[in-house]
């Protein structure tokens, strides 16, 4: 009974250990970031369908909010992939709302040549060119999106950023212009939620966010506005992904 006491001891000693490290790398990450970015920033969120800002970027888009960013969101399909595609714009509005994004500040663009369909390759220089004309509109200085593996894989999540790159290889965004990009994990890591955290410490990336108890609250209210996508291995990735509590970014 003794040993007993002692591991169970030892564990509660660890876990505050953990948890003091990670609120200290924090607060420092805190300020790095706000150094890194600004505040008062307006920064482009660009995702592929509705859902993807809570599934994936919450805890960008809410750390972004505690740096005083003002967020607007493209969304490049309607998500019509079984024909409820005005349920989910609004289900996207009302997730945005959540989050903190008005809807002035959303544009969904339902168009043919974007259907949501993980079969179909979108045009890059489509996506280019009207992902280009946001950023001049609403004077972006900052642009968020998926890297090359996508998350999932989805080819319209890697679609994004492919445009992306294209913009910033071919020079034609401003010199020195920063782009975001999610990091994409192992099947391993993505589903470990919290208990990635050391990981993504230690890890490379340029920023990183994580959501307090309240935030993560916060950013399950938002997923909870997609009733529609809601099936019950959604809800399984609510409770299990890492991207629903910690977003690893890197610059393009």
């Amino acid at each position: 009974m003794e040993a007993v006491g002692i591991l169970c001891l030892a564990v509660v000693v660890l876990t505050w250990g953990f948890f003091w490290v990670w609120e200290s790398s924090e607060r420092m990450k805190s300020q790095e970031q706000a150094d890194l970015l600004g505040g008062g920033s307006h920064t482009l969120l660009v995702i592929a369908h509705p859902d993807d800002e809570a599934m994936f970027f919450a805890p960008t888009v809410l750390g972004l909010a505690r740096l005083r960013h003002r967020v607007f969101l493209l969304c490049f399909s309607a998500g019509n992939y079984y024909n409820q595609g005005e349920i989910r714009k609004r289900e996207l509005l009302q997730s945005c709302d959540v989050l903190g994004i008005p809807p002035s500040s959303v544009m969904i663009i339902d168009n043919r040549d974007f259907p949501d369909d993980p079969r179909v390759q979108w045009n890059t220089e489509h996506v280019a060119s009207i992902l280009l004309q946001h950023i001049e509109v609403n004077s972006i200085n900052l642009v968020v999106t998926f890297d090359a593996g996508g998350v999932s894989g989805h080819s319209n999540h890697v679609a994004l950023y492919a445009a992306v790159r294209t913009l910033h290889s071919e020079g034609k965004l401003p010199k020195g212009f920063p782009v975001l990009t999610l990091q994409s994990v192992s099947v391993l890591r993505k589903y470990l939620s919290l208990l990635d955290l050391p990981f993504s410490l230690l890890g490379t990336c340029d920023v990183l966010f994580v959501l307090t108890s309240k935030e993560v609250t916060r950013a399950k209210r938002a997923m909870s506005c997609h009733r529609s996508q809601l099936l019950w291995f959604r809800q399984l990735y609510v409770f299990f992904s890492r991207y629903m509590r910690i977003n690893s970014l890197h610059f393009l």
